[in-house]
C-alpha cells in the first residue's frame, strides 16, 4: 500500500500516515510559469495498491486538476488499484438541475475521476447520499458523526443537550447524532429566496433551557448557522455549539462566525484550515485522520468498512 497526496490538504495526508504508520509516497507536485500543472512520482508503484489522498476545496478547480493528472501518472506507472480519497468532494451541492439549461456538475466530475483511472473512491460525509450513483466505481461514503458525536459527549453534559438540524433536509444527519446521544432532536425550518441568503421562519421542537447542537455537513457563508443560532437563543436556548464536518468557510464567513451568537464552531479537518480559522476565538478543529486512515487501511486489506459505523 502507497499514501500519495496532492497540495490540498498536506497537513491531514501526514495525520494519517502517521495513523498508518507509513510513509507518505514521493511525489513532485508543481506548475510550470504559465501554471500548467506538473506531476512526477518519485518511486516504483508497480503492482502497488495506491490511495490519493485530495479534497477538492478551494481553489477547487486547481485541487481537481491536480487529482485527475497524480490518477494519470500512477495509472501509467502499473499501479495495481487506485482510489481515490476525497475527504470533501467539491460540486456536491451541484447534484441537480434546480432550473432549466443547468448542469448536474457532481456528475460531470464524477465521470472526469472515473475516465482518468481511479478504481475507487472514498469519501467523507457527501452533500447528497445518491452522489455515490454518480460513479461507476465502487465508493465508499464515510460519516463524520462517530468523531463529532465523541467530542459532543466530551464538552456536553448530554442530559441537557439538543440536536438541531438547520433545515428540513438535514434530518437524517441529525437523527444519526441524536441516536448515538440519546438526545431530543429540533428542526430549524428556514425560507431561503436567494441562494447564499436564507430567513429562518421557525423552530420545531421545544430548545428552551437546552444546549442546543446543530449539524450539518456544509458551512459555506455561515449565514445560515448564524440565523439559525439567533432563532434558537430567541426561543430560550442556553448556547448554541455547530457541529459541520465540512468548513469551506469562503468569503467573510470567519468574521460572521465570530462576530455571531454561536458559542463554537466545530468543524473537521476535512478541508486544511485556514490561518484565519486557526486564530479564530470560537471556531476549533477536530481530526478525522484515525476515522479515514482506518477506512484505507480496511479497504487495503479487504475489510469491511461499513463496520466503523455499527
Amino acid at each position: 500500500m502507497k499514501l500519495f497526496a496532492g497540495n490540498s490538504n498536506r497537513s491531514l495526508a501526514g495525520h494519517i500516515c502517521n495513523y498508518l504508520d507509513t510513509p507518505l509516497g514521493k511525489a513532485n507536485v508543481r506548475r510550470f510559469a504559465d501554471q500548467e500543472i506538473f506531476i512526477e512520482i518519485l518511486e516504483n508503484v508497480r503492482g502497488e495498491d495506491c490511495f490519493i489522498l485530495q479534497s477538492t476545496s478551494y481553489p477547487a478547480n486547481d485541487h481537481l486538476m491536480e487529482l485527475l493528472i497524480m490518477i494519470d501518472a500512477l495509472r501509467r506507472a502499473s499501479a495495481r488499484r487506485i482510489t481515490a480519497v476525497l475527504p470533501y468532494f467539491g460540486y456536491a451541492r451541484q447534484d441537480r438541475k434546480p432550473g432549466p439549461r443547468t448542469p448536474i456538475s457532481a456528475k460531470v466530475v464524477a465521470n472526469l475521476i472515473t475516465t482518468a483511472g481511479a478504481d475507487r473512491i472514498l469519501t467523507l460525509d457527501l452533500h447528497a447520499a445518491q452522489i455515490q450513483g454518480f460513479f461507476d466505481i465502487p465508493t465508499d461514503n464515510l460519516f463524520a458523526v462517530p468523531v463529532l458525536a465523541r467530542d459532543v459527549k466530551e464538552n456536553y453534559a448530554l442530559e441537557n443537550v439538543m440536536v438541531v438540524s438547520p433545515d428540513v433536509g438535514g434530518v437524517v444527519r441529525a437523527r444519526a447524532l441524536a441516536k448515538r446521544l440519546d438526545s431530543m432532536l429540533a428542526i430549524v425550518d428556514k425560507r431561503r429566496d436567494r441562494p447564499g441568503e436564507s430567513e429562518v421562519m421557525n423552530v420545531i421542537g421545544d430548545v428552551e433551557g437546552k444546549d442546543c447542537v446543530l449539524i450539518d455537513d456544509i458551512i459555506d457563508s455561515g449565514g445560515t448557522l448564524c440565523n439559525a443560532a439567533e432563532a434558537l437563543l430567541n426561543k430560550g436556548a442556553t448556547s448554541v455549539t455547530a457541529y459541520i464536518t465540512h468548513g469551506v468557510l469562503s468569503g467573510g464567513a470567519v468574521s460572521r462566525i465570530t462576530s455571531s451568537k454561536l458559542k463554537e464552531l466545530v468543524i473537521t479537518d476535512s478541508i486544511e484550515p485556514t490561518s484565519a480559522v486557526e486564530t479564530a476565538h470560537n471556531i476549533r478543529v477536530v481530526s478525522v485522520a484515525e476515522l479515514v486512515g482506518e477506512a484505507i487501511q480496511r479497504t487495503a486489506l479487504e475489510k469491511s468498512v461499513s463496520s466503523l459505523f455499527d
